[in-house]
């Protein structure tokens, strides 16, 4: 019998024989903006569910957890683009990805779907949850082949340049607007820098 979160998985990884065929598959789903009406589609009752509270049998292992977490933290920024709805799951998402890491789930995982466990606490407006992305982010590149190191050094740069803002600011100024938190003056010279608004 398929698991719940099963037609999640294969439409979020795909079928590609490595971690670098997946990414070539799937980039555009991941970090365009051409698929929210897909997933809403075809996964917006699961991710209201999540929202809510539910689906908590999902935590119970790790292909259910990571499922649960990509409802949580990547559906609703598709579903939910521009809107403070986006957010919403964030702070679920935080705690139940650090549960799952003390438990060891993320190495019964593959390397490019423990991307998407790490995504997590890059979202995070917490240091210390950004400092432990980097040491993990550095510690996947470190077991990958010279194959997907590439790959896995530009996951490691972004979550390096995310890991920076919430250093200097204490949160993402680029949320503020959606949010309707008031910015500060040097929030707002740093929007206009080229490559803020990530």
């Amino acid at each position: 019998m398929l698991a719940p979160w099963q037609p999640l998985l294969e439409w979020w990884f795909g079928w590609g024989a490595n971690a670098q065929a997946v990414a070539d598959e799937k980039n555009t789903l991941w970090f365009g903006k051409h698929h929210d009406d897909e997933a809403r589609a075809h996964f917006g009752e699961l991710v209201e569910q999540a929202l809510a509270g539910g689906l908590d049998e999902w935590q119970q292992s790790p292909q259910g957890w990571l499922g649960l977490l990509i409802l949580l933290d990547q559906l609703p920024r598709m579903i939910y683009r521009d809107t403070p709805r986006a957010f919403e799951g964030d702070r679920r998402a935080q705690v139940l990805a650090m549960q799952g890491l003390q438990k060891g789930w993320d190495f019964q995982l593959l390397p490019i779907q423990r991307v998407f466990v790490l995504l997590v606490l890059e979202h995070a407006e917490v240091l210390d949850w950004q400092n432990q992305c980097i040491e993990r982010y550095q510690a996947l590149l470190d077991e990958q082949p010279e194959g997907s190191r590439r790959l896995f050094e530009g996951f490691l740069d972004y979550a390096e340049q995310h890991q920076r803002v919430i250093a200097r600011f204490g949160r993402f100024p680029q949320r503020n607007l959606v949010l309707d938190r008031p910015s500060t003056s040097e929030e707002m010279d740093f929007l206009l820098e080229p490559g803020s608004r990530f």
